[in-house]
C-alpha cells in the first residue's frame, strides 16, 4: 500500500540513485527505523535492491537503489507513448487486424517461454505457468476445481493502458490459452470492476468445450 514515506523513499532513489538509511530517513523526516521497514517491504516486493560497499575500518555502508521492477513501477511517459501508438494502431487498421495484432504479441510470448512448457505434464505446466505470469506482473494463483482449473491475477501491468485500450486484456487470455493449448474463459476482469482477474482453464476440451475467447474486453 502507497505511503507518503514509502512515495519519499522511491522518489528519493530515483532522482539520486543510491542512498543510506539515514539519507532516506533524513529525506522523508522519519526514523531510521521506519525507513528499514519500508525498505523490508520494498526488498520483498522486488522494488528495491541494496549493495554492501566496504570503507576502510568500520561497518560496511549499505547503499539501496531501485531495481528494474522498481523504475518501471515509476510514473512515466512509457504510458502515454503506449497509449499513442495504441491510438495510432486503431485509427489506422480495423479491428479485426488490432486484434490480431494483439494475439500475436500474446504468441510471441508463449512462444518465449515455450521452452520451460513443453513436455510438461499439465499440473507441472500449470504451476510453471503461473510463475512466469508473475514474472510478467500478473501475481497469479492457481485453484483446482477437478474438470477446470481456475487462474487468477490479483494485479495487472496492463492496468492503466487498459484503462483506454481495454482491448489489451485479451493479451494475457490469449497467452494463458496459446501456452497450455487448452481453451480458457475469462470469468472476471479487472477492468469490468471486479477485484482481479480469473480464467478459466478446462483441462478435457474434449469433454465440455469452452471457448478460447470470450468477447469480453474488460
Amino acid at each position: 500500500m502507497a505511503t507518503p514515506t514509502r512515495d519519499i523513499i522511491l522518489r528519493t532513489l530515483r532522482s539520486h540513485g543510491r542512498c543510506t538509511v539515514n539519507e532516506l530517513a533524513e529525506a522523508a523526516e522519519v526514523s531510521p527505523v521506519s525507513v528499514r521497514h519500508h525498505l523490508a517491504h520494498l526488498q520483498a516486493e522486488g522494488w528495491v535492491g541494496v549493495e554492501v560497499v566496504k570503507h576502510g575500518v568500520g561497518r560496511p555502508r549499505h547503499l539501496f537503489f531501485l531495481t528494474e521492477t522498481g523504475l518501471d513501477s515509476a510514473p512515466t511517459r512509457y504510458y502515454r507513448l503506449a497509449n499513442r501508438l495504441l491510438d495510432e494502431i486503431k485509427v489506422s487498421m480495423p479491428e479485426e487486424q488490432v486484434q490480431s495484432l494483439l494475439d500475436g504479441v500474446a504468441n510471441s510470448m508463449a512462444d518465449a517461454y515455450a521452452v520451460q512448457l513443453d513436455g510438461l505434464p499439465l499440473e507441472q505446466k500449470l504451476d510453471r505457468l503461473v510463475s512466469l505470469l508473475s514474472e510478467e506482473g500478473f501475481d497469479a494463483s492457481l485453484e483446482d476445481l477437478d474438470e477446470k482449473v481456475i487462474i487468477r491475477e490479483l494485479s495487472c501491468p496492463y492496468y492503466r493502458i487498459g484503462l483506454q485500450h481495454p482491448e489489451v486484456c485479451n493479451v494475457d487470455q490469449a497467452f494463458i490459452a496459446t501456452a497450455l493449448d487448452l481453451p480458457v474463459e475469462r470469468v472476471s476482469c479487472l477492468l469490468g470492476g471486479d477485484s482481479h482477474c480469473t480464467f478459466a482453464v478446462t483441462k478435457d476440451p474434449e469433454r465440455k468445450e469452452a471457448p478460447v475467447h470470450d468477447g469480453r474486453t474488460g
